[in-house]
């Protein structure tokens, strides 16, 4: 004998408000949820846009291409900041991007099991060190220990402007090393996930004809995970333009231009930390909240670009096999 409880007609008309009341609850406060962070992101992009529309009347596009930063007379340009963002992130990649791409391949394909949790942890430790520590570290250990490369790059091959003027230690150089290691964890963290999601079949695929270990890697796991691996890389490029404490401690802070990477620069997120708290004019605070807002824009275009390559290897790669 059946219950007219159990029957699909009876479940729809249980409770006062229908069976599926909770379930729209559920899906409307998810939703409230979800557009709350975007109502937060437009929000603060709208706030940064208005605060800097003085700066951006005073200098239009020219804010941009100009090198002098004169707060006394209020002539502002932004070029040495977006320059030295650019050149400490890029040094960074240059750095980072290899001692990543091995150490999530080592983790992923040839680590033992006892080791690889260890070392995943070890590197996950690394991305929750506070960044005044790796200042702090770079101050009294990074920093003195370049002076003595930096002497050598220097008399070997001080006719490359890259390696001319005087060994401080301090400067771009250092800048960039800082940032390269703190970006590391981040990038090993998600290309290990990256290649880690490549289907067995692909390797066994490999292995049936005939490849070594090299040549299954470098074939088909490579060009399965290659969006995700680019991705992971442009995230860790996003995570180094914002940087502000350990890039302030080591890199200088001087408003220049220059292609030697022994001298003393600024970015972006410096300027903010150094003269925010000191700006009292309105147009120099204009001026800063205009160089947070091209910060915002760069980070959020960089992590959107990252996160749609790594969407492409989780939906998978299939054109990217077939290669």
């Amino acid at each position: 004998m059946t219950s007219a409880a159990t029957t699909p007609g009876s479940l729809q008309k249980r409770g006062p408000f229908g069976a599926n009341f909770s379930d729209r609850v559920f899906k409307w406060s998810l939703l409230i949820f979800a557009a709350t962070v975007l109502a937060l992101i437009i929000a603060l992009g709208y706030e940064l846009w208005r605060s800097s529309l003085p700066s951006i009347h005073r200098f239009g596009w020219r804010f941009l291409h100009t090198s002098t930063w004169d707060p006394v007379h209020q002539v502002f340009g932004a070029l040495p900041f977006i320059y030295g963002t650019l050149v400490s992130s890029l040094i960074a990649l240059v750095v980072a991007v290899p001692i990543s791409l091995g150490t999530a391949l080592f983790l992923a394909e040839l680590a033992p099991r006892w080791l690889r949790s260890p070392v995943s942890f070890l590197v996950e430790l690394l991305a929750a060190v506070p960044s005044v520590v790796y200042g702090l570290w770079g101050i009294f250990v990074l920093v003195p220990a370049l002076r003595p490369v930096e002497a050598w790059l220097g008399a070997r091959l001080g006719f490359i402007p890259l390696f001319q003027g005087p060994p401080y230690g301090i400067g771009m150089l250092a800048g960039g090393l800082i940032l390269a290691i703190m970006i590391l964890p981040f990038i090993i963290a998600v290309s290990r996930e990256v290649l880690q999601a490549v289907p067995v079949s692909q390797r066994e695929a490999a292995y049936a004809l005939g490849s070594t270990r090299w040549e299954a890697i470098r074939g088909p796991v490579f060009r399965y995970a290659r969006a995700g691996i680019i991705g992971a890389i442009i995230l860790g490029l996003g995570r180094a333009l914002g940087e502000t404490m350990a890039v302030t401690m080591v890199i200088g802070n001087r408003p220049e231009i220059s292609a030697s990477l022994f001298n003393p620069a600024y970015t972006m997120a410096s300027v903010l930390a150094n003269e925010f708290t000191e700006a009292t004019d309105r147009l120099q605070i204009s001026v800063l909240i205009e160089i947070a807002l091209i910060l915002f824009v760069l980070t959020i275009l960089i992590n959107a670009i990252a996160r749609l390559m790594i969407w492409s290897v989780a939906r998978g790669a299939p054109q990217a096999v077939k290669e």
